[in-house]
């Protein structure tokens, strides 16, 4: 980009006659004067007023020079660069055109009108700047950083690494290719590599806190999560206010089972934000997490007020009012998850268990019967369903569920046992003591106790008479 800055004024000497030349100048303006300020002058003037970010102030000093010099194309170019940093994008492009037309040769000019071509969304007219710019100077490398940024926005990461590679390789020092590399590398899941680029990112500028934000999120990935709660720490030392940086803080401190500390960052967020329903609803899982259910579902209640579709609030709510007991408000939460997302079986799973709680067993039998419609590999939940139709009479039915339950789970001895009690409360002593067997098979440790706990359901069924001629399960 087109360099703004005023290198013959150093020393405080030559900044005080800087601002001289601009009291002078703005005084001239209030006198509505004509006097004489050449083109250098007009330069360094413009220049004080881009870096105090007086932009439209700066305009008007860049059209006197080019009413001075029309056809000089470097105050065409920084009309440009104003203009775009204005987001006057379309004038922008016009002022660039004009002093291309003056210097179709010069690389910075094509760049800077790449930078506003995909500003405005014209990616692929930026990659052809860039690469005209390139051809003119082929070790340009802003050229090769920008063209970088443009194949990340199309996704082509490939080739934004290979560009990028080619700018640090060109610049090392270059103030902000290591954390485009860093987050490039993050896109292509190579983690490592991304966490090394954020590292150079801050050998380059160690008050970078996005760079030490983006490494706690790829050392999150990673499972890193004490190194990701430090670099969280030093993004949040540089920017006190950084919010997003103290909810991954709490992210990572959630992941490390550091609850309390979770929260405190997580609080954080709210002294410097509103709120919103991500924020609320981690602050209710910890909450629930410490088994402090009043105060999970107050936050809970925030993130359905903040998001009313936010299925999992919905669902961790339901969680909490069973957990003290509540099955109306329970059942009613559970409901609203699943009418936002029907097919996820973890949320009918807990409505049948708090129907079950409930003492709703016809219901829950119908829950827990869609929960393996959805999944039929959810082992626990066929389990719940073969003792719910188990406590329903339905014993045919029980052990049919026990059965693919012990499909999914051919070593779970407890299942065994159970299924081994039921046959033998039916009077089907062969297949029970079938099943005794293998339960005992798998832990003969605990042969002893299966066999009495057997014995005990065994006896109790011939004494009720259930013996034989029955049908074998």
């Amino acid at each position: 980009m087109f360099d703004f800055e005023f290198d013959e004024f150093e020393d405080p000497a030559s900044e005080d006659e800087l601002r001289d030349l601009v009291d002078a100048y703005e005084r001239n303006l209030r006198m509505d004067a004509d006097a004489y300020f050449d083109s250098e002058a007009l330069e360094h003037i413009a220049t004080y007023y881009f870096e105090s970010d007086r932009l439209v102030d700066a305009l008007h000093v860049v059209d006197r020079s080019l009413a001075a010099q029309p056809y000089s194309s470097d105050p065409w170019l920084r009309r440009g660069i104003l203009l775009n940093h204005l987001d006057r994008h379309d004038e922008a492009l016009v002022a660039y055109d004009r002093a291309l037309s003056l210097n179709p040769a010069d690389s910075e000019t094509i760049v800077n009108r790449g930078i506003t071509l995909d500003t405005l969304g014209r990616v692929e007219d930026a990659l052809e700047a860039y690469d005209i710019a390139l051809s003119f100077s082929p070790g340009h490398a802003d050229a090769l950083f920008n063209k970088g940024i443009s194949l990340e926005k199309l996704a082509r990461h490939d080739d934004a690494l290979d560009a990028l590679h080619q700018c640090a390789e060109l610049d090392p020092e270059h103030p902000e290719v290591w954390y485009e590399l860093g987050y490039t590398y993050d896109q292509l899941e190579r983690l490592e590599d991304s966490v090394r680029s954020y590292d150079r990112q801050i050998d380059v500028d160690p008050y970078a806190q996005n760079a030490w934000y983006n490494k706690g999120i790829v050392l999150n990935r990673l499972g890193k999560f004490e190194e990701a709660v430090s670099s969280y720490d030093f993004a949040t030392a540089i920017c006190d206010d950084f919010a997003s940086a103290w909810y991954n803080r709490g992210n990572a401190l959630a992941n490390l089972g550091r609850t309390h500390e979770a929260i405190d960052s997580y609080l954080q967020v709210l002294d410097f934000e509103p709120g919103d329903a991500a924020t609320f609803y981690n602050l209710g899982i910890a909450y629930e997490e410490l088994e402090d259910y009043p105060t999970a579902v107050s936050y809970l209640l925030r993130a359905v007020q903040d998001d009313p579709e936010y299925a999992e609030a919905w669902y961790s709510l339901g969680c909490c009012y069973d957990a003290t007991g509540r099955n109306g408000d329970a059942l009613g939460a559970f409901a609203k998850a699943i009418a936002l997302q029907p097919e996820i079986g973890e949320y009918w799973h807990a409505r049948a268990d708090a129907e079950y709680n409930a003492g709703r067993l016809a219901e829950a039998l119908r829950s827990y019967a869609h929960v393996v419609h959805l999944d039929a590999g959810n082992a626990e939940a066929w389990l719940d369903l073969a003792e719910t139709r188990l406590e329903s009479g339905l014993v045919g039915e029980a052990l049919e569920a026990y059965g693919q339950v012990l499909r999914l789970k051919p070593a779970a001895s407890e299942v065994h046992l159970r299924r081994a009690q039921v046959l033998a409360s039916v009077g089907q002593r062969e297949s029970a003591e079938r099943a005794l067997d293998r339960a005992c098979e798998l832990e003969p440790i605990r042969s002893e106790e299966f066999r009495s706990a057997y014995g005990e359901v065994w006896g109790v069924a011939r004494s009720g008479g259930h013996q034989g001629g029955g049908k074998q399960y």
